[in-house]
This record gives C-alpha cells, sequence and structure tokens, in this order.
C-alpha cells in the first residue's frame, strides 16, 4: 500500500494502524509548493524513524505550487481563507496511483475524514470514487483510493493517536517551528482538543 503522508497527525495514524495490521507500506511525500514543506518532510522522517514505519520517499512537484496558488502555496494569498488549492487531492491521488502502479501495490491510502467535516469538493466520497475510476481508466489496473479515517472526526484521530503513542506531528499550514495558531490545521487541532 502507498501511504500519501505528510507528517501530520491524520497520515501518521494511517501508517501506525495499517503496521499494526502487519500492512507493508510505502510512505509517499509530496511537496507540491506548499509553505510548509521543509518542516512537514523534516517531521515525517523524524515520526517515521521514531514509529520505527517504513521511510518514506519524497516526490518534487513544487512546481504546482509556484503556479497554484492558494493560500497555502503564496504568501499573496490568506491561509486560512484562501485554503483550497484546486487539484491538490486529485493530483495527490494521481502520483500516489502512479507509484503504487511502479512499486506493485494495489491501493493508495489518504487521511481524509469523515465526509460532514469536508471544507473542499475534493475530500468528499463523490471525488474519491470518480478519482478512482479515472486512474483505473489511466493506468489500465485497478489502484484502490482507501480512507481509513472516513468515519473519523478529528477528535477521534486525536484520541486515537495518543492511544497510540504518536507524538511529535507537524500539521501548521504557514511552516513555522511553531503552529501559527491561526490556519485551518492549527485552529481545527486548537477547537479538537479543547483550546
Amino acid at each position: 500500500m502507498v501511504n500519501l503522508v505528510s507528517g501530520g497527525l491524520d497520515s501518521t495514524l494511517v501508517g501506525v494502524l495499517a503496521h499494526e495490521e502487519g500492512l507493508h507500506t510505502h510512505p509517499l511525500f509530496i511537496d507540491y509548493g506548499q509553505h510548509s514543506a521543509e518542516m512537514e518532510w523534516e517531521t515525517c522522517q523524524q515520526v517515521h524513524a521514531h514509529l520505527e514505519l517504513s521511510t518514506p520517499v519524497k516526490m518534487d512537484l513544487s512546481g504546482f505550487g509556484r503556479v497554484i496558488h492558494s493560500g497555502l502555496t503564496s504568501d499573496e494569498l490568506n491561509v486560512k481563507e484562501d485554503a483550497f488549492t484546486p487539484g491538490r487531492n486529485l493530483l495527490f491521488l494521481l502520483v500516489g496511483s502512479a507509484y503504487a502502479y511502479q512499486v506493485g501495490a494495489s491501493n493508495i491510502s489518504i487521511g481524509l475524514l469523515a465526509e460532514r467535516f469536508s471544507l473542499f469538493p475534493d475530500q468528499r466520497n463523490e471525488f474519491i470514487e470518480k478519482a478512482e475510476s479515472a486512474i483505473e481508466v489511466a493506468l489500465s489496473r485497478r489502484i484502490r483510493v482507501l480512507t481509513p479515517l472516513a468515519e473519523f472526526s478529528k477528535a477521534d484521530v486525536l484520541k486515537l493517536a495518543q492511544d497510540k503513542g504518536i507524538t511529535g506531528t507537524y500539521s501548521c499550514h504557514v511552516g513555522g517551528s511553531e503552529p501559527c495558531g491561526n490556519c485551518i490545521a492549527c485552529l481545527e487541532f486548537d477547537f479538537e482538543k479543547g483550546g
């Protein structure tokens, strides 16, 4: 299984759950030109080593963010109000599936939470189903898109991650050494913690 990873809590939890199930994973980190790429990649490597998960591979697609602007890729846009990055999750699924094809895996996983918490169209079940179909046509091979956290809220993720001893992840969209406290990821995390 190719596990799309970011160094954040959701994708790390997916990796831990897969490891516990005895699944062989190929963690794939995608630098799509996001502000936080450097911190995410550094954290991703550290967390995977600490938890004795498979070593992640980095794919550099940073040119995407230089052309496709959002609050996650451009200093000229607001990190919270302009967070939607058009095509990002489709890009993730496409390159994740291409990597799965290359390494002989039949599944990829993405850490999307329950649809009722979705903010953007590319976080919903309809998108996943249609992307999976398009990828099968494009590759002439079925690569299943797994969303193991599809029934989870962020509070559920936080509790299970705590139970599994997962620490040291990074989820801020700004990319500083300390969480900004203002982006969607930080606000979601603080809200669910009761902060």
